[in-house]
């Protein structure tokens, strides 16, 4: 290079090389020569206000553009803030790279300030973890975390900098891009799926993970319908075949139908797509466990990390690899098979269809409750009515996700944000990632006061970069989920569970968002239309505050 450069200039080149468009930070004294590499770089730097949320937020850019999403934070506390946010990613097999500044060499194994060990921490749940103790390899690691949080199984890479390191001259050359193997499907595997298919009266496709596109979901969605095999999502993966589409089965996992837990037991045989079938999908290794069933899996991970029951066949390939080769194929649908498609996408119509009109109210105590409180099946129903069919939908965890899981239109992918391992105030960290990255599509965030209060100050973020998202935060001043299993395991004994909550609407002014109030059916209507419009015309944040009954605890 004809420049000396430092180290932190050398790992931001090195990410420019790689495409990266955005990174999400929280600063540190730790890696100040990596912030200093971003001043003049074609980065955009999103300043986050919580460590979490800077992690959600590049585990939601994973998950939204198949890309890793870059995080730096710094050492110790700041490294801990950020765990959460690769559990999350190590879970859900999104491709993540978090840089953690570090104490300078010479201090380690001094109790040093902040000092912690990032291999210790970090191993059980990262694909890798680097510490960079030369700085001319620098990019090379920069190359070698990106091959790793994208080979084989997607997941979160960790690459720590010692502050000392990231300072010295760098006079190497920026090491190329690593390419990423997606698999293959030679003829003799495609020839075993398609017999399979072929033979098969109740053929079920269940379809999820990472490594999709938006071709490789049209796709499926053709061969599926063109072929009548239902498809069926794992639990907050939706949106890998339209809503609307008659291949759509619906999803598995906590909030699904026993209908669609019995199509998945009733299936002569199961191709798996991008997924396994885990403890979530299969009810805590209950459904579809038999070994005498037939599963045939088409994963790039070799070693099934999550998988229970039987595997017929493994196909080395990504989903999108797979279903290209699939597609260009055909098989022939007996008669009896036509009649499962359409009774497998007649079961999900059902569920996800709102019910009817609520009866009339016919005592003053039901009066007061419905005018006290705002349905929240009826603010969704009112929100799809206004829906445009590209909107993004993201939400975290509690039992608000499933009003959002259940009746949610996805038209296309991505389409849908969520964390499948439980964690928590990942909703609105998401839902800034949409806006961010798609800014022509409106971004919808569903979110309860538990989860909200957990990163409401990304609301901040939100408004500095321009990313504005509809929040749908539903306030029934309790932890709901906790309380329904504690409602089963000990009734009338309600512990631990209860919030005193704000006015989150004038919380959403206070930040600069644009906030409203509902406490009434009566008002809904026209509050998500205000909502809407402010969003998409005035390009605002809004916070739609819905005060519900704290006994609707589902749908």
């Amino acid at each position: 290079m004809n420049n000396i450069i430092h180290g932190g200039q050398a790992i931001v080149d090195s990410l420019q090389l790689h495409g990266v468009s955005r990174t999400y930070v929280v600063p540190g004294e730790s890696y100040l020569s990596v912030l200093d590499g971003l001043y003049n770089a074609d980065i955009q730097t999103v300043v986050c206000r919580h460590e979490a949320a800077c992690t959600y937020m590049a585990d939601a850019h994973g998950k939204f553009t198949g890309q890793p999403g870059i995080a730096m934070v710094t050492r110790g506390p700041g490294a801990a803030q950020a765990y959460t946010g690769i559990h999350t990613a190590w879970q859900d097999g999104v491709p993540l790279i978090l840089f953690v500044g570090l104490i300078p060499v010479a201090d380690r194994d001094r109790e040093s300030f902040q000092e912690f060990d990032p291999k210790q921490w970090f191993s059980s749940q990262c694909k890798r973890v680097f510490i960079l103790d030369e700085v001319s390899r620098a990019s090379e690691i920069v190359a070698k975390a990106f091959h790793a949080a994208l080979e084989g199984r997607p997941g979160p890479v960790v690459v720590g900098l010692p502050e000392d390191i990231i300072q010295q001259e760098f006079h190497g050359q920026l090491h190329p891009v690593i390419p990423v193997a997606e698999g293959a499907v030679c003829n003799d595997n495609l020839d075993v799926i398609l017999n399979a298919l072929s033979a098969a009266e109740k053929p079920l496709i269940f379809a999820g993970g990472q490594n999709w596109t938006t071709e490789a979901s049209v796709q499926l969605t053709k061969f599926a319908e063109d072929n009548c095999i239902p498809v069926i999502h794992d639990w907050r993966a939706s949106d890998r075949v339209a809503f609307d589409s008659p291949a759509h089965a619906g999803y598995l996992g906590y909030g699904r139908s026993d209908e669609c837990a019995a199509l998945i037991e009733t299936a002569d045989i199961l191709l798996t797509i991008g997924t396994v079938l885990g403890d979530v999908a299969s009810d805590g290794y209950k459904l579809r466990q038999s070994f005498d069933k037939p599963n045939y899996i088409v994963n790039l991970d070799t070693s099934l990390r999550g998988h229970s029951g039987s595997v017929t066949e493994h196909i080395v390939a990504s989903p999108i690899s797979f279903i290209k080769a699939i597609s260009q194929a055909s098989i022939t649908a007996s008669e009896s098979r036509d009649s499962w498609f359409k009774y497998c996408h007649e079961q999900q119509r059902k569920d996800c269809a709102f019910p009817e009109t609520l009866a009339a109210i016919d005592n003053v105590e039901k009066e007061d409750t419905y005018q006290k409180y705002a349905s929240m099946t009826q603010v969704i129903e009112a929100l799809t009515e206004q829906l445009p069919t590209d909107t993004v939908y993201s939400f975290g965890a509690g039992n608000h996700c499933l009003w959002a899981q259940r009746y949610l239109p996805t038209h296309t992918f991505p389409s849908q944000l969520s964390t499948r391992n439980g964690a928590m105030g990942y909703s609105l960290p998401s839902g800034i990632v949409a806006a961010l990255e798609s800014p022509e599509r409106l971004s919808i965030v569903i979110t309860g006061d538990g989860e909200f209060m957990m990163n409401e100050a990304e609301l901040s973020t939100s408004i500095r970069y321009n990313a504005p998202v509809l929040i749908i935060l539903m306030d029934n001043q309790q932890f709901g989920t906790i309380r329904q299993h504690q409602e089963a395991h000990y009734p009338d004994r309600v512990s631990g569970t209860q919030l005193q909550n704000p006015d989150f609407a004038a919380l959403a002014n206070a930040f600069g968002a644009h906030g409203i109030r509902i406490t009434s059916n009566n008002d809904i209507k026209a509050s998500v239309t205000e909502a809407i419009h402010v969003v998409t015309k005035e390009r605002k944040t809004v916070l739609l505050h819905v005060i519900t009954d704290p006994d609707e605890l589902t749908p």
